[in-house]
C-alpha cells in the first residue's frame, strides 16, 4: 500500500484530496497536515512511512515550496505531487526545479488527479522492478506513456468494459498465478473464444506476460502471468 500525506490548510479540500486517495486502488492516505511544520514533523518523525505527498502552495502561514529543498537536502525518497491553485511561470519552474513528479492546477477532476497517482505508480514500479532499461523504459520514465501506447489501452471493438473487469478482477486475486485460456474462462463463466479476445488484448498492453508450453501431444498451450510493472494498470481496470 501507498502511504500519501495531505498538506494543504484548507480543511475541505484536504478531505476532499483524502476521499480522491481512497478511491484508488492500492493507496492510502496516512494524514493530513495544514502547515509545514506539522508536515515536517510527519516525515522526520514520525515512525510511518510516507510515498508520496500532495503539496499546495498557497498556504496561510507558509509557503509550501519551501519543503521541497529541505526534502532534497535530507535525502528523504518522497516524491511530491504540487496541487495548487498556482499557475504562474515561477512558481511551477520551480517546482520543477525540485523534481516534483506532477503539477495539478486547481480546480480539476478526479480523472485528472487519479492519472497523477496512477502515472507515478507506474513509473515507480518501473524503477524499482529493473536493473538496466531498454530505450523505451527510459522514454517511459521520463516522457510517460506514449500516445500509442495510450491508444492501444481503448478497449477494442467487441470487448466489454463489465468483462474485462470481472478478468481482472479474478487476475487481481491471484497475483502469482500463471493460468491458461480455458482454466480463467471456466473461473469466471465465459466462453473460451470471448476470454481468448481479452487475454491477447491485455497481452498487448503488457499487462500479461506469455509463455508457451509443449505438451507430449497436441497444441501448444499458452499461459499468462500479470507483469509487475504493470500491475497499477491492471487495478484500475479492477474498478
Amino acid at each position: 500500500m501507498t502511504n500519501v500525506l495531505i498538506v494543504d490548510d484548507d480543511a475541505m479540500v484536504a478531505e476532499l484530496n483524502r476521499c480522491y486517495v481512497g478511491q484508488i486502488a492500492g493507496f492510502t492516505c496516512c494524514g493530513t497536515a495544514s502547515t509545514l511544520q506539522q508536515a515536517k514533523e510527519m516525515i522526520f518523525n514520525s515512525p510511518q512511512a510516507i510515498d508520496l505527498i500532495l503539496l499546495d502552495v498557497y498556504m496561510q502561514q507558509d509557503n509550501g515550496l519551501d519543503l521541497l529543498p529541505e526534502l532534497r537536502n535530507a535525502k528523504r525518497p518522497i516524491d511530491v505531487i504540487v496541487i495548487s491553485s498556482a499557475a504562474d511561470a515561477v512558481t511551477i519552474q520551480k517546482s520543477l526545479h525540485y523534481g516534483v513528479v506532477d503539477y495539478l492546477i486547481k480546480p480539476f477532476q478526479f480523472s485528472r488527479f487519479e492519472e497523477a497517482l496512477t502515472g507515478w505508480q507506474q513509473k515507480k514500479t518501473l524503477m524499482e522492478n529493473q536493473q538496466y532499461y531498454e530505450q523505451s523504459d527510459v522514454d517511459r520514465l521520463i516522457h510517460g506513456e506514449s500516445p500509442a501506447v495510450a491508444e492501444q489501452t481503448k478497449l477494442p471493438k467487441g470487448l466489454t468494459p463489465q468483462t474485462l473487469r470481472t478478468l481482472c478482477q479474478w487476475i487481481d486475486a491471484h497475483p502469482a498465478s500463471e493460468f491458461s485460456t480455458d482454466e480463467l474462462a471456466n473461473a469466471v463463466n465465459i466462453s473460451r473464444v470471448s476470454c481468448r479476445k481479452y487475454l491477447i488484448w491485455l497481452a498487448q498492453c503488457h499487462i500479461l506476460v506469455t509463455s508457451i508450453h509443449y505438451g507430449v501431444t497436441g497444441r501448444p498451450v499458452y499461459r499468462y502471468r500479470p507483469q509487475p510493472e504493470y500491475y497499477s494498470l491492471l487495478k484500475q481496470y479492477c474498478q
